[in-house]
Parts: structure tokens; sequence; C-alpha cells
């Protein structure tokens, strides 16, 4: 599995490719496979170009790249994504975006967020979980063939706070 949290845990006095040799070694690979691994993961997210640069001096948005590089660089069959166009400008967003959309057909992608009109250019299937509980698990398309996502999203949470509700009321009596 690989994992971008919403801020990646950077050493932000190490450059890029450093960065990522050590990250690929805590991974537990071995250093046959690194080399190709890195130039693999400097295309893949566009790092190629700051590879020498300190991660102290990066910008957020490049910063989240070498996060999803770190994520990326032991080639898992599973990403798992939280909030990672937080704080990005639009600019970066659609690049992230981008990335992320181009990983999806050879791994399962888990995207974790409240902006819901990344899911809708991202996604192909949604879940949405409430309390703990998941309350909608569908595809994109089903979803929104007659209604917005917002309104889904809406609808499935309103539901499940009366559903608390009701049962916080029935535990009473």
């Amino acid at each position: 599995i690989g994992y971008l949290p919403e801020n990646p845990p950077l050493y932000n006095d190490m450059t890029v490719v450093p960065y990522l040799r050590f990250v690929a070694r805590l991974k537990g690979m071995s250093r046959g496979d690194i080399g190709a691994a890195l130039d693999r993961v400097l295309d893949t997210c566009g790092l190629s170009g700051v590879s020498g640069r300190l991660l102290g001096h990066l910008s957020k948005g490049f910063r989240q790249r070498v996060g999803l590089a770190q994520a990326l660089i032991h080639d898992p069959p599973v990403l798992i994504l939280d909030e990672p166009t937080i704080g990005l400008d639009p600019r970066q967003i659609i690049d992230i975006r981008g990335l992320i959309k181009g990983l999806g057909p050879k791994r399962t992608v888990v995207l974790s967020t409240h902006i819901l009109p990344e899911v809708q250019q991202v996604c192909e299937k949604v879940v949405i979980i409430s309390d703990g509980r998941v309350v909608v698990e569908d595809l994109l398309a089903n979803l929104t063939r007659d209604r917005s996502l917002e309104q889904v999203f809406i609808q499935a949470i309103t539901r499940t706070e009366a559903d608390t509700a009701r049962a916080a009321a029935a535990a009473g009596d």
C-alpha cells in the first residue's frame, strides 16, 4: 500500500532524490530496483526538473508531488490519498488531479476528500461514510444520473443523522 497523508512528512533538509532513495529503502526495495523506480516516479510525478532541490525550498504543489512519489516508489497495487489537493493553487490542483486520474488504470486509488467536484473529476466509484458507517456505495455515473453528487451527499448524511436521532430517542424510552 502507498499512502499520501494530507501533509506529506518530508525532511526539509534533504533533496528530492536522496529522500526518495531513503523512502525506497524503508519500504524494503532492493538497491538494484531503486534506480528504475526513481526514474519512474520522477517522470510520473513531474519532478525531474526539481530533483536536486531541497524539499524545504519546494512549493506546496511540488511537495505534494514528492509525497505522491514516495507513496508510489515501491509500485503498490493500492494507493491511499488523504486530501491530496488541500492548500494548492488552481493550477496545482488541476495537475495533481490529472496525476491521480492517470494512476487509476494501473492500481486501486482510494481518495479521501470532502471536495465533491474533485470526486466528480477523478473517481469512478463513490463511497460516502457518515459516523463511521458506509451510507452510500455506487458508481458515480449511477449516483448522478438524476441528481448532483452534492444532493446525493446531503440526502445520505441527512438520512444518517435522522436515523441516529431516532435510535437515540428509542434508547431513551
